[in-house]
């Protein structure tokens, strides 16, 4: 039996990665940080080990402080500025990528959705996954 894959990269090509094995988790997150990151009113995010990322090119970063106090970097394309992944202290050694950036983001479905304190009125969430007001606990993979 092959081990699961996941393929995806940047708008423009420039970067690509692959993610081996599954996922540890798969949300859709409205916090205020991923709302301005994005410009939507949520994002659908992909939490692995950071062991299960490879890259080829590499991003340039941005890092600000997050809901919970801890730093949060970004990772995108210096060319195209198409969001990647993000780091950051609490999540360890977790790296949440955007599911936007697989080449089939169909390949991924939610689990939860997360902040939903923040979700615009106007976005839409799946309704059949359960809702958190802010981040619950997850596994650490």
């Amino acid at each position: 039996m092959s081990e699961s894959k996941l393929v995806g990269g940047c708008l423009c090509g420039e970067i690509r990665y692959e993610i081996i094995g599954e996922p540890v988790f798969v949300s859709q997150c409205c916090c205020k940080d991923c709302q301005k990151a994005t410009g939507t009113g949520h994002t659908t995010i992909i939490g692995i080990r950071g062991d299960q990322l490879q890259m080829a090119g590499t991003p340039r970063t941005y890092t600000n402080t997050g809901d919970t106090g801890g730093s949060v970097t970004r990772h995108f394309c210096g060319t195209c500025a198409g969001r990647l992944y993000t780091t950051g202290d609490l999540p360890g050694d977790m790296k949440i990528v955007q599911a936007g950036s697989l080449d089939d983001p169909n390949q991924v479905s939610p689990i939860n959705a997360i902040y939903v304190k923040d979700k615009p009125v106007w976005d839409m969430l799946d309704p059949n996954i359960p809702h958190f007001e802010g981040m619950p606990e997850r596994p650490t993979g």
